[in-house]
């Protein structure tokens, strides 16, 4: 029977699976690691760190934005992008784990051929700078095994504002080839006009190569995802930027002390190239082969 125009209720309500919850049934879903999930009683929203048995039961770590762990029984209650899952351990089958742990362990973390028991080479007279610790330590947990293999080492400049010093001081020429990597090179910055003076430097275009990357500091070439994070502050002008991230992520920011441990926490999530922005990837790569390829 059609229903007349005017019906303002329309076809039978009970028709249907009127039992059906609003947001669909659960379904069952491995808690692997980084998978972000919502606890539905208390809101809770984090990535999977471990799953463990405690207490005769297992259960689910949850790692918020901030760093803050808190752990759930394994089960139903929780969402993965707006709809409910039933969370089971992950049990992968003991040949697939083998598997994966070989294809790992035969690459670097820079996506590389590993070399087992490779010896690092001899210092070569080439040399990449960055501008300070914090590239060094993310260029050394990355590509620190290409680069012991090439014998290329990584050295501090604490700055880029004496770059054509600092490249006048290290003597470029055949054998001794120089990269540099720059925070923030993008047009109209200052960064972008020490890099015009030092490109300037006479006789030396073919020794040297200056890269760079539009992100304010190296924190922001970690991808946001790897901390849970849709995408990265933005600070204002006239803050300083480390400080402003660690306040708008509800991170201690009051010492030098404070600001260190934010970066080991960033860094500490980073496990290969794939956790880094393609920008960062591309510059460092291009550096790398240019101060291993072979002088003439």
């Amino acid at each position: 029977m059609s229903v007349p125009p005017n019906d303002r209720y329309g076809s039978d309500v009970l028709s249907g699976d009127w039992r059906a919850p609003r947001r669909g049934r659960s379904t069952d879903i491995a808690a692997e690691p980084d998978l972000v999930v919502e606890e539905v009683e208390t809101g809770w929203v984090g990535a999977v760190v471990r799953v463990e048995k405690a207490g005769g039961m297992h259960v689910v770590h949850l790692e918020d934005r901030h760093g803050r762990l808190r752990a759930f029984p394994l089960g139903p209650g929780f969402l993965v992008d707006g709809r409910p899952v039933n969370l089971t351990r992950p049990v992968a089958a003991p040949s697939a784990a083998l598997a994966a742990a070989r294809r790992v362990q035969s690459r670097t973390a820079s996506g590389s051929v590993a070399v087992p028991q490779a010896r690092a080479r001899v210092a070569s007279g080439s040399r990449i700078y960055v501008e300070g610790r914090h590239d060094a330590e993310l260029v050394e947990k990355v590509w620190g095994d290409d680069l012991r293999i090439e014998g290329v080492v990584v050295e501090m400049m604490d700055g880029v504002d004496d770059l054509a010093g600092i490249i006048a001081q290290s003597q470029p020429g055949p054998g001794r080839r120089l990269g540099v990597l720059v925070d923030h090179l993008v047009p109209g910055t200052k960064e972008s006009r020490i890099l015009e003076q030092a490109r300037a430097l006479p006789g030396l275009a073919e020794h040297v190569l200056v890269l760079g990357h539009p992100y304010v500091d190296v924190w922001q070439s970690v991808r946001p995802e790897r901390l849970g994070w849709d995408r990265w502050p933005v600070i204002p002008r006239g803050t300083s930027w480390k400080h402003g991230i660690c306040a708008a992520l509800g991170w201690p920011h009051d010492t030098q002390t404070d600001i260190a441990l934010a970066w080991k926490r960033i860094l500490g999530r980073v496990r290969t190239y794939a956790d880094l922005e393609p920008a960062l990837l591309a510059s460092v790569e291009e550096l790398i082969d240019f101060v291993t390829a072979p002088s003439w």
